[in-house]
């Protein structure tokens, strides 16, 4: 952070991207001849500027938003609307109020988590409990162990470089509840996750250590089923659709890796220029202490670099608190899309493997014997493999939907506040010159 050392989150006292074309583009009509297919052009997600924008549903909050008061301001010229698909909200959560507990053991940081709901799965309308880390990172297993077929959001990283980033900060911990916030709001709006009921105790439960000890009592049978071991059996090849996606994930995460690097590079440069214009501005004010003529326009000079050093801070705050984290959330979303994908892979090397296993038997069995049926747990494979296919597809579908308006506004965001740093300079330079013309005039 730019703003000097970090903020102390008060304690409670000692307490128990313009967008790539959809590898996907054309896969609901698929089922080909040999079941493969691939992106129909017709389809692609190009989509331009000019368009209406878009934010995420349930309250995505845009990655920049700017005073009204400014002229320059990219996101006030743009209509958003509330919904990208016309769903009816039924349930609304929101992650705040963080609080730093001290204990004999250990310090942590809890959040309230707030639910409103219309929904029969809820005994209530609204639900009020306080939640760690550790809790959202066990939620994020529950859902991985029984929606195996889903792509599960990512959560912010748990550990942090000790001696480099202070985790009990309130610069920290406020970027953290903004990425634990999303987190939910990704789950809340996902069709199949919001019903998940690890989900619901995780919203609704008073003592979450109880559901804990639990263990893996609730994993689904299909949960438990891709875990199923294929004896050593390697999958031949991707479809030609999830060869795509792949190829397309090991891309967008190398280029956001890049892009991640540079702008911390950046932001360091920035850093140690601001720490120069702070040295740099009071240079004038003590000079002008030596003059006569020149005291004022040596002020007027040294309020100058000191306006432009505070819009150069609030600049590389912005680019830190928002840009930064929305790449590493879209890295970790990266991964998590590839683990579903090699879940996917598993199933269907099964498949393939219960379907060698008979062509086997078949060509073992006489010719005057009545053909072989398929067994039935053969049919519960391909039954799962399909399903796999059309859960991995539609999220993939929604996450680059979800991506397309993240990025977007993003790189809205981002250039409204580097014009808004750039304006804020220029007035500044321009408020001083009047003042130089006056001393010019008077000799």
């Amino acid at each position: 952070m730019a703003g000097g050392p970090p903020k102390a989150l008060p304690s409670t006292g000692p307490q128990s991207l313009r967008d790539m074309p959809h590898p996907l583009a054309g896969s609901s009509s698929e089922e080909a001849v040999g079941g493969d297919s691939t992106p129909s052009p017709d389809l692609l997600m190009a989509r331009s500027f000019g368009d209406k924008d878009l934010i995420l549903p349930n309250g995505g909050t845009p990655a920049g938003t700017s005073s009204p008061a400014s002229s320059s301001s990219l996101l006030n010229r743009l209509q958003l609307d509330d919904d990208i698909d016309g769903e009816t909200r039924d349930l609304f959560v929101t992650v705040d109020d963080p609080k730093k507990h001290v204990c004999t053991m250990e310090t942590y940081i809890t959040y309230r988590i707030t639910t409103k709901s219309t929904r029969v799965e809820f005994d209530l309308p609204e639900y009020s409990v306080r939640r760690r880390y550790q809790d959202f990172d066990w939620l994020r297993n529950k859902l991985e162990e029984s929606q195996p077929t889903h792509l599960i959001p990512p959560l912010p990283e748990k550990f942090v470089v000790k001696g480099v980033v202070d985790r009990f900060s309130e610069e920290f911990v406020e970027t953290r509840r903004k990425a634990l916030d999303k987190f939910l709001k990704r789950i809340t709006d996902h069709p199949v996750l919001s019903f998940n009921e690890h989900f619901n105790v995780f919203l609704t439960a008073k003592d979450l250590n109880a559901y804990k000890k639990q263990g893996i009592a609730l994993l689904t049978r299909v949960g438990e089923s891709v875990k199923h071991v294929t004896g050593g059996y390697k999958l031949r090849s991707r479809p030609l659709e999830f060869a795509a996606i792949g190829d397309y994930l090991d891309t967008f995460a190398l280029k956001l890796g890049t892009i991640d690097r540079i702008a911390q590079r950046i932001i360091k440069e920035e850093i140690e220029y601001l720490v120069e214009l702070r040295e740099y501005g009071p240079v004038y004010s003590t000079w002008s202490a030596l003059e006569g003529e020149l005291a004022e326009p040596l002020e007027g000079v040294s309020a100058c670099i000191g306006n432009c050093s505070t819009a150069l801070e609030e600049l590389t705050d912005d680019i830190t608190e928002e840009f930064l984290p929305v790449l590493r959330e879209y890295i970790l979303y990266s991964d998590s899309m590839k683990g579903v994908l090699k879940k996917r892979d598993q199933v269907h090397a099964e498949y393939e493997a219960k379907l060698e296993a008979v062509a086997l038997r078949k060509e073992d069995r006489p010719k005057n014997v009545f053909p072989l049926q398929v067994p039935a747990d053969v049919e519960k494979c391909q039954d799962r493999m399909e399903c796999f296919n059309a859960d991995l597809k539609a999220d993939m579908e929604r996450w680059q939907g979800n991506k397309r308006n993240d990025f977007r506004q993003l790189l809205v965001g981002l250039a409204d506040k580097n014009i808004q740093y750039y304006e804020k300079c220029l007035m500044a330079w321009e408020s001083i010159i009047p003042l130089l013309q006056e001393k010019q005039e008077a000799k």
